[in-house]
């Protein structure tokens, strides 16, 4: 396994997981502050009731929900620009 620009992809992905997480904590923490609560303003999409497969003995459920904020998208930009400072 070869890496053609130096760079470890692995540390891309981890870097932008952190950069979402943190940024919409960062918005979740933010949204009662007066000054500071447009970082938490988002949408939310994904499915409105979960996929119920019921096997008998097993019962598996399905559901992705995805909340993007302006918070997660500026943490999104810090993570690639910490990421190109590698």
């Amino acid at each position: 396994m070869s890496v053609i620009s130096g760079k470890n992809n692995w540390a891309l992905f981890l870097l932008l997981l952190s950069g979402i997480v943190l940024g919409g904590f960062i918005g979740e923490l933010t949204s009662g502050i007066s000054g500071l609560s447009w970082l938490s303003y988002g949408k939310s999409f994904g499915f409105q009731n979960p996929i119920i497969l019921d096997l008998g003995i097993l019962v598996i459920t399905f559901g992705l929900s995805i909340k993007i904020t302006i918070a997660s998208i500026v943490g999104v930009l810090v993570a690639i620009f910490i990421y190109r400072l590698l």
